[in-house]
């Protein structure tokens, strides 16, 4: 009886006895199946056939887990798969262990992906380090993308980041074994999974493993289940494992292709009528009118005529329009006014859990307990992992139900929503660095649910703050940016606006074809200032050469949010001040057409063209950043921040006067920048000026006592002043602040060399080669120390290196031909 009322499925008899038989199938028959893909459009019934296979498994003393949609990468499916395997009385502790490892080197990973922004021989970042650093953390998968910002760099420039990167973390973590379980967990964790399975095999009949919602999981699991599955790079699986997937599209044919005979496709449509009609005679509708207007209506769609089950029409003027009427044809039904409410409060929230639904049906949490769990029961009410999701045809009409019946209820229940959001996002925040908050799936999808709902209750402050944050998830790239684009279009749909639906989908329009630079514009466009254009990149910008010779300048920064600090690569982390919470006046129609020019807040046109001044900096396009950035403080001309990027990108470009002019009103508007004073320093010490340059900087490190980049440019300014002693113990405090830097082992090289220590000084130049192989100005100052001890040939071999890594390098090969006169002579 159970097997025959389980949700509907009484029309899969055929997939669910194929999906049985191969358990009586030898893995040595031909005939035996490894892996099944269910595949079929949303509301078809891909989730309930699952679930159905989940239970067949289990009747076989199978060692089952199923995997949806809330598992987001390798580790966090594998996670799954050992909490559940645990449950089952099979504990993969192995695995478990490694997991466990994993997660504590993730931690760490995010303080030496950062580390990856060495600094260049001027100072400077070196050239794209700011998205060296966003890459090497999206291949951490610490932030979802980074397409906007490989787009500006060359393959050889990205690849010398993940080089850095990699450099980092062989430096900071224990073993090579933990780097590859960071930039590569899959590798690691494999194996051991493998070798687990193998082991429980001998415990139980069968292993199955079921992931759902695949058209989500699939972009990072189809490569390495397939891996998995059809190669032994990582071990052989035992042959008692089966593997079902489940997602909207059929197997990619050019990675599945071939394994046909191993697999079975289960494509899945809409009930035919025989299956249609059984269903609804499992459901006690059987009246020949009713059952044609049924079929009629749904086009066998299983999750629409499920809802028209549940009503039990009487005659066929009962049966209307699901996707219109399906709200009111349920609650027709249903006695309990508790309950009525319940299904349309389930449907105000995109997700429900029982913290929301309680929030949602207004009730203390006894009472939610007991709807929510009734709640679960219904046919159109779709599990994804603990929490639930309405199906989409179910909900836009509960949603226009009571958006119509009762306008100021719609609102009171958006708000309440959206208070609640805040408060869960306000707790997640505390005590936390504000920096690293959208790094944090769990804070994004609060924040984003308390804006949804805000947008839904016509909050006046919702849209700006909406864009404010689009702004800042730009920063964090196109996979970020698009759900906060996402979250304007549901809300105006949900809302019934449709203009506002056409206002997000010009910017996913806009993202889709320039990435989030083509957000950026939009908005600008929007507020009447067309971008300006990129222009052409700064002359000689490149990669530079730090060390003892002459050099080109070159600078680039990482991106920053609307509350932190714009910090030169290799610098001690600031952190980040509270996350600004302003309340904008409304400047903007919600939901009006899509608008040629609307009014946007100072701050947020400011922030904007700040963004576009770094994009252009990464290109090494520093006249068009200065140029972003007097945009920038035309709007806020006090904004310390910005001027003392403007000053610090002024710099290179040989504009000393206004860089100081610049860098001078940025430390009188906030004396405790750190970061300003450091660039005012440098600037001075350009100008000539050493001891105002040392007054800058000493500034700066009673701010930040261990400011790497500022105390390589204080040791500078030592040197200038003829203070040998200041100068080395500038740098022995450098490279204790931060011993990843090749850049200040190198300078502490030098100046172990000027004092003569040509032993010590070739210490301190393997160091820095050991942290960067490519580092040509290290080579160079260490043949020009082994010169001095008379090690000719290894004087020779390392001025050779220095200039074939950068033929232009006029003081290598001043050195390079001094070691060649001196062998000949």
């Amino acid at each position: 009886m159970r097997r025959r009322t389980r949700a509907g499925l009484v029309a899969r008899s055929a997939e669910r006895e194929l999906f049985r038989r191969n358990f009586d199938t030898s893995p040595d028959d031909g005939r035996h199946r490894f892996l099944f893909h269910v595949h079929g459009t949303a509301g078809v019934g891909k989730t309930r056939l699952v679930k159905e296979f989940e239970h067949l498994a289990r009747e076989q003393g199978a060692l089952k887990a199923y995997v949806d949609e809330t598992s987001g990468s390798v580790p966090e499916v594998l996670e799954a798969v050992c909490r559940q395997f645990a449950a089952q009385g099979h504990r993969l502790k192995d695995l478990e262990r490694t997991l466990a490892t994993h997660r504590e080197r993730r931690h760490e990973a995010e303080t030496a992906a950062l580390a990856a922004l060495a600094p260049a021989p001027d100072g400077a970042p070196s050239a794209g380090g700011m998205a060296l650093a966003r890459a090497g953390l999206a291949g951490l998968g610490l932030v979802p993308g980074v397409a906007p910002f490989t787009a500006v760099l060359d393959p050889e420039q990205l690849a010398h980041g993940a080089d850095r990167l990699r450099s980092v973390l062989a430096a900071r973590f224990r073993s090579h074994e933990d780097v590859r379980l960071v930039l590569d967990p899959a590798s690691v964790l494999t194996p051991v999974l493998a070798d687990e399975l193998d082991a429980v095999a001998s415990d139980v009949p069968w292993i199955v493993l079921l992931l759902d919602t695949y058209e989500r999981t699939g972009p990072f699991l189809d490569t390495w289940l397939h891996d998995l599955v059809t190669t032994d790079r990582h071990g052989a699986l035992p042959d008692t494992v089966v593997v079902v997937t489940a997602g909207q599209h059929p197997a990619d044919p050019a990675r599945w292709g071939t394994f046909a005979d191993f697999m079975t496709s289960l494509p899945l449509q809409p009930f035919t009528e025989a299956e249609a009609r059984g269903l609804l005679a499992e459901r006690g509708v059987t009246a020949e009118p009713v059952v044609a207007e049924a079929l009629r209506l749904t086009g066998g769609l299983p999750v629409l005529l499920s809802t028209i089950a549940g009503t039990r029409p009487a005659g066929p003027e009962d049966v209307t329009d699901p996707s219109a009427t399906a709200v009111e044809r349920f609650l027709k039904w249903e006695q309990d006014p508790g309950r009525r409410f319940a299904a349309l409060a389930g449907a105000l929230p995109r997700l429900l859990d029982v913290d929301v639904f309680a929030v949602a049906a207004n009730c203390d949490r006894d009472r939610a307990e007991e709807l929510y769990t009734w709640v679960e029961t219904l046919p159109f009410a779709d599990r994804l992992g603990g929490r639930l999701r309405y199906h989409d045809i179910v909900r836009a009409p509960m949603l226009r139900l009571q958006r119509g019946r009762s306008p100021r209820g719609w609102a009171d229940g958006h708000g309440r929503l959206a208070r609640a959001f805040r408060r869960w996002r306000e707790q997640t925040e505390s005590g936390r660095d504000t920096g690293t908050l959208w790094l944090d799936e769990t804070w994004c999808e609060l924040r984003l649910g308390e804006l949804y709902h805000r947008l839904c209750a016509d909050d006046p402050t919702a849209v700006p703050d909406t864009l404010q944050d689009l702004v800042e998830a730009c920063d964090q790239g196109e996979a970020l940016a698009g759900r906060w684009i996402r979250v304007l279009e549901d809300a105006g749909r949900d809302a019934g606006v449709l203009d506002a639906v056409a206002w997000g989908g010009q910017l996913a329009g806009a993202l889709a074809a320039g990435g989030t630079e083509g957000v950026l514009d939009t908005v600008l466009t929007w507020a009447g200032a067309p971008p300006t254009s990129p222009g052409p990149a700064q002359p000689g910008a490149g990669p530079v050469q730090p060390g003892a010779g002459p050099v080109q300048p070159g600078a680039a920064y990482r991106p920053v949010g609307a509350g932190s600090r714009p910090v030169p690569a290799g610098d001690t982390d600031y952190g980040t001040p509270p996350r600004q919470t302003q309340a904008w006046p409304r400047s903007l129609p919600v939901y009006g057409a899509i608008p040629s020019r609307i009014t946007l807040p100072a701050p947020l046109l400011a922030r904007i063209h700040r963004d576009r001044a770094l994009a252009h900096a990464a290109r090494h396009n520093r006249p068009a950043a200065v140029v972003e950035l007097g945009h920038a403080l035309a709007l806020t001309p006090d904004d310390p921040r910005t001027l003392a990027l403007r000053g610090e990108y002024l710099r290179p470009l040989g504009r000393h006067a206004e860089a100081v002019a610049d860098l001078e009103r940025a430390t009188a508007l906030d004396p405790a920048d750190a970061y300003a004073w450091a660039s005012l320093g440098t600037v001075r010490l350009a100008l000539g000026r050493p001891e105002e340059a040392r007054t800058a900087l000493d500034r700066a490190l009673a701010l930040e006592p261990d400011y790497a980049w500022a105390l390589v440019r204080r040791a500078r300014v030592a040197r200038e002043l003829g203070d040998p002693e200041g100068r080395l113990a500038a740098l022995d405090r450098a490279v204790a602040a931060d011993p990843g830097s090749a850049w200040a082992h190198c300078e502490r090289g030098d100046a172990l060399h000027a004092a003569g220590r040509d032993r010590e000084a070739l210490d301190a130049y393997d160091r820095a080669l050991a942290l960067d192989p490519g580092y040509a100005s290290a080579y160079a100052s260490r043949g020009a120390a082994h010169h001095r001890l008379g090690h000719l040939d290894e004087a020779l071999a390392d001025l050779e290196r220095a200039l074939e890594l950068n033929p232009s390098y006029a003081w290598a090969r001043e050195r390079r031909d001094g070691v060649l006169q001196d062998r000949d002579g």
